[in-house]
């Protein structure tokens, strides 16, 4: 069994596209969410150009480090290798983690989306840091195409990746008066991109981690 990854209970998502539609920058956003005690964020910018995503990684990541956080990169894992980013998180139609594992090396955290029974009994023999599946409630952030989980998949996932030695971050729909469940169902950390912009994100943070707590 390997060992397991520590992961926040939760996991801020930084949306590059919806911060914009929300009237933030990604850097400013990522900044009230570390002012707020965040410690795992992602990157996730779909539609930005190679280098202006390669400037963006980078300077996320320093906040980041400054603050002891740890920072993901989505979909790249060559910009998270150039940016200096801890880890990298892919899809399902993403390089298969062997090929991120050649890009970042073995100490880097690689994360995995799966949405069925299926992709996540092929993730708990791939060499990953976290298995994440979704979506957990239904969402509009994100067409993934696959039926919701609920919590009860939360569960049966849990209990499957406990085994591999594999902490689970369940995404999806998940808000903070639904968190705490999910987290009970066994996952180790919940992934949040649009409800922690439901006011001001710096306290909605902490609001996260006291419920979670």
């Amino acid at each position: 069994m390997r060992e397991a990854t520590a992961i926040s209970p939760l996991y801020a998502i930084v949306d590059v596209e919806v911060c914009a539609s929300r009237g933030w920058t990604a850097r400013d956003l990522t900044r009230a969410f570390l002012s707020g005690g965040a410690r795992w964020l992602q990157l996730r910018a779909k539609t930005l150009a190679g280098g202006a995503l390669l400037d963006l990684a980078a300077a996320l990541a320093d906040d980041a480090a400054a603050a002891g956080a740890t920072l993901i990169v989505n979909d790249r894992a060559d910009i998270a290798r150039l940016a200096g980013a801890p880890g990298v998180h892919v899809g399902q139609d993403d390089l298969a983690p062997a090929d991120v594992r050649r890009i970042v090396g073995p100490e880097a955290i690689v994360g995995l989306s799966t949405h069925t029974t299926a992709q996540i009994e092929a993730a708990l023999r791939a060499p990953i840091s976290y298995l994440a599946i979704g979506p957990t409630h239904q969402t509009a952030t994100k067409a993934t195409g696959y039926e919701p989980l609920g919590v009860a998949g939360v569960k049966e996932a849990s209990r499957q990746a406990r085994r591999a030695g594999l902490p689970v971050v369940a995404i999806g729909g998940i808000t903070l008066e639904t968190a705490p469940a999910v987290i009970a169902a066994g996952a180790a950390s919940v992934a949040v991109i649009t409800d922690l912009l439901a006011g001001n994100p710096e306290e909605r943070v902490r609001q996260y981690l006291s419920a979670l707590a």
